[in-house]
Order: structure tokens, then C-alpha cells, then sequence
């Protein structure tokens, strides 16, 4: 099984989101280093549960909120999920020393996103 490892709010206005969330739940956001549209947020401490995430700037009209999946291989993953009547949206894509990463649809037409931790990732 694969469990749910990070999760991405889309947002209009980076900085009213950023300062809602801070207000309303105290989670603390810092820029990623991915892009000057791209923050990183701690949810809570690292010793509870849940899940950190990442906030964005929306890049097309209706664009959601998004999961990601932990998973041993990203390929493999990509292959079962076009044999569930998946569809990929995004290929496999390097995030250098962290790990793959690639985008799919459901069968329900959500999006959602697979990761496999690497830290040779290039």
C-alpha cells in the first residue's frame, strides 16, 4: 500500500492564502527554492501526525488542490496506473536530490500525484 505523503493548495493570491492559513491553523510557509511561485509549509510539528505541504500560484482556471503518493517505483506505479484506467498527465520528472515524480488522472478525473524518494534524482 501507499500512503499519502504531501498535498498541494492551489491559490489566486499566494500571499492572501498564505496569510489566511497562517492566521487560521499556524502553519508556516517558506519559499521553496523551486520557482518564485512555489512555497513549502510546515502543517505541524514533525512528531505528529499528519502531512506537510507545498502552496502554489494557480497556473489555469479551475486547477485543485492536489496529493501526492509515496511509492516504491515511480514506473512501475505509472504502469499499474494506466492499467487501473488511469491517465497520465504529467511523465516522470526529476526533483534533483529529492526524488520522481509524475501526475495522473483517476478514473474519476482527478488529479493526483506519485513520488519516489531518491536523493540521486538528477
Amino acid at each position: 500500500m501507499s500512503k499519502v505523503n504531501y498535498f498541494e493548495l492551489q491559490a489566486d493570491n499566494p500571499e492572501r492564502s498564505m496569510k489566511f492559513y497562517e492566521q487560521a491553523f499556524g502553519w508556516k510557509f517558506k519559499n521553496s527554492g523551486m520557482g518564485e511561485n512555489y512555497w513549502m509549509f510546515e502543517a505541524g510539528p514533525d512528531d505528529e501526525k499528519g502531512v506537510n505541504g507545498g502552496l502554489m500560484s494557480r497556473q489555469f482556471p479551475g486547477q485543485g488542490n492536489l496529493i501526492t503518493i509515496f511509492v516504491d517505483s515511480v514506473d512501475e506505479s505509472l504502469e499499474r496506473i494506466v492499467a487501473a484506467g488511469g491517465e497520465i498527465i504529467h511523465p516522470k520528472l526529476a526533483i534533483p536530490t529529492i526524488g520522481w515524480a509524475a501526475y495522473f488522472k483517476d478514473s474519476e478525473g482527478n488529479a493526483a500525484g506519485i513520488f519516489q524518494p531518491d536523493s540521486e534524482a538528477r
